[in-house]
């Protein structure tokens, strides 16, 4: 298949077919696999695919791309939805879905975290993304990698950083080096901030500026004794604190607010 990369799509297609090899080995796909891939390309991934599994559904915003894929398979070995993945609602799809994909760089935080509002219907992905995004995405806390989409994906999901991809396995050739990670959504009830909005809210407002203190980043929302209470050192940048104590951070604003309303 002969496509013209766009450069407004951020298209760079996979060409390496040892690459290709191992992400089907990361991947190890079933024949009765629900697989959603986003943004199939030149089908490099499509074609190893459906010869292991019965069907495959693709999300595909380009439609020179999706009218070649709808010339080269049939209808009842792949399905096509001809549109936007950052507004495509996942959840038509079932449930136990695996998806893959090799993201354009220019949207893969703003998907990911589309992505993450259907993490109950999802039972695991794997994409191919800028090597720096998915260093960011697995990092720990007190690393420079460690930051906000550290903390709103790994409070979703657990993920793995499974190898890297050089840029020469493209075409066009890209800038950066990409990598391979698995993301597998957490159990519901381990998801327990009470409200979510507030998590990212805080989160946020930590890392506004990383290298004040919580004591600064945070004033707004805790004060010297709240500190205290939750045993947190506010001489400490957001950087130091793990994923389970800007819950902990979220859920006791949430109760200290509840509590004041209902003395009001």
């Amino acid at each position: 298949m002969h496509h013209n990369p766009r450069k407004r799509f951020g298209q760079n297609f996979l060409v390496d077919q040892q690459v290709i090899s191992d992400i089907m080995n990361a991947i190890y796909p079933q024949n009765n696999d629900r697989i959603v891939e986003i943004g199939p390309g030149l089908g490099a991934l499509t074609r190893p695919l459906l010869q292991v599994i019965n069907h495959l559904t693709v999300v595909e915003l380009d439609r020179d791309i999706v009218n070649k894929l709808d010339k080269e398979f049939p209808k009842e070995k792949l399905t096509i939805y001809s549109t936007d993945a950052l507004k495509f609602d996942f959840s038509i799809l079932g449930s136990k879905l695996r998806i893959i994909g090799n993201l354009p760089y220019n949207i893969s935080t703003p998907l990911l975290f589309h992505l993450s509002q259907f993490s109950e219907q999802i039972l695991d992905m794997h994409f191919m993304l800028q090597k720096e995004v998915v260093e960011r995405m697995v990092g720990v806390p007190s690393t420079s990698d460690y930051g906000r989409l550290s903390i709103m994906l790994q409070y979703r999901f657990d993920m793995e950083y499974i190898f890297s991809v050089p840029a020469e396995s493209f075409r066009p050739i890209p800038k950066v080096e990409s990598a391979i990670v698995r993301m597998v959504p957490r159990p519901i009830s381990s998801m327990n901030a009470n409200d979510e909005v507030l998590l990212s809210q805080v989160v946020s407002a930590a890392f506004s500026q990383r290298r004040k203190t919580l004591r600064n980043t945070l004033y707004n929302y805790l004060k010297p004794d709240d500190f205290v209470s939750l045993n947190i050192d506010s001489s400490l940048r957001a950087e130091d604190l793990s994923v389970p104590k800007f819950v902990a951070i979220t859920n006791y604003l949430a109760s200290t607010s509840a509590a004041d309303k209902a003395t009001k």
